[in-house]
């Protein structure tokens, strides 16, 4: 497991999975169907977990996260980096990062608290939990006026935050005012495109970006391999072709809920039994929805089987 500090070529070397958490009847962590996933991912060269929204960490008590940790912990490998997430109120959050420290994790994601939050107080709650941790952590930024770009640039040049997540959803990623502004404030090597495939393109070309984060990869890590290795090889026809394949999942997940359907596709391709999501959060129980949901979600394992069978030459 990853325990040194994050670094660009952390970030840019695998695809940052944002996996579902499988959970027992009872709500309690099914440890057997989590290492499927792990494993699924893996066999497709992702091995990069960060345990976020997608998880329900959202809802995670503070004792939990600790339990649900040290259950992960041993089954991940050496070259593994599971990136656990806080929050998202600050007094949780504090609770939960004095848990961390004394764990190896080299850094955890700050979730986003959206009330009652003011962007100058959302900047401060950020730097006093790097400073709590002593460790930096990963910025959230999944709405405008979450928090304001010079405060997130002042967080990296102090060393509070090792990388931003940028997820605010564009009708056209290729017009985004905020992003613009953030990497020229911070610049681009630390800044995660976090919008799973659609907009990837858009951002590494216009952006500048170099790594991404992805719910989908759970169910075709290879081919959101493949998106990731032709970026980085400038090969776009590639990339934008692989990123079809991806587009029913994501219009679903679009149409319904992002964290309810990724969550239900693993399921349904028969990757792993992810039973409930967690507390305040219900799983899909629309026959006609699950119904679809199936065709959709075993085509893309269909795909990434394929991908498997004929691997292409990774990128140098």
């Amino acid at each position: 497991m990853k325990t040194s500090p994050v670094t660009t070529a952390d970030l840019r070397g695998s695809v940052i999975s944002v996996p579902p958490m499988p959970r027992h009847a009872d709500g309690s962590i099914n440890i057997e169907a989590n290492v499927k996933l792990l494993d699924h991912l893996r066999a497709g060269s992702v091995t990069t977990f960060m345990y976020g929204g997608n998880a329900n960490f959202y809802n995670l008590g503070v004792a939990e996260l600790g339990t649900v940790l040290d259950a992960l912990t041993p089954r991940l490998a050496a070259n593994d980096w599971l990136i656990p997430s806080v929050g998202a109120d600050y007094g949780k959050a504090a609770e939960q990062i004095s848990l961390l420290r004394e764990r190896a994790f080299p850094t955890a994601m700050v979730l986003p608290l959206r009330f009652p939050a003011t962007p100058a107080g959302a900047a401060s709650g950020i730097a006093k939990l790097a400073a709590r941790y002593g460790k930096p952590v990963i910025a959230y930024v999944k709405d405008e006026g979450y928090i304001n770009n010079a405060d997130v640039a002042a967080l990296v040049k102090d060393g509070a935050v090792c990388a931003v997540k940028y997820a605010i959803v564009r009708k056209d990623p290729k017009q985004d005012a905020v992003l613009a502004d953030l990497v020229q404030k911070m610049g681009a090597d630390l800044i995660i495109s976090g919008i799973g495939e659609r907009p990837v393109i858009d951002h590494f070309r216009g952006f500048g970006l170099r790594a991404f984060t992805s719910g989908s990869t759970c169910v075709a890590p290879a081919l959101s391999n493949r998106i990731r290795e032709a970026l980085h090889a400038n090969d776009d026809a590639t990339a934008a072709a692989v990123r079809e394949l991806f587009m029913p999942l994501e219009d679903a997940r679009d149409g319904y809920s992002p964290i309810r359907i990724l969550h239900a596709a693993v399921d349904l391709a028969g990757i792993a039994a992810t039973g409930p999501i967690g507390e305040f959060l219900s799983t899909i129980d629309d026959a006609a929805v699950l119904k679809e949901l199936a065709g959709i979600a075993k085509t893309l394992l269909a795909h990434n089987q394929a991908a498997l069978d004929q691997p292409q030459r990774k990128a140098a």
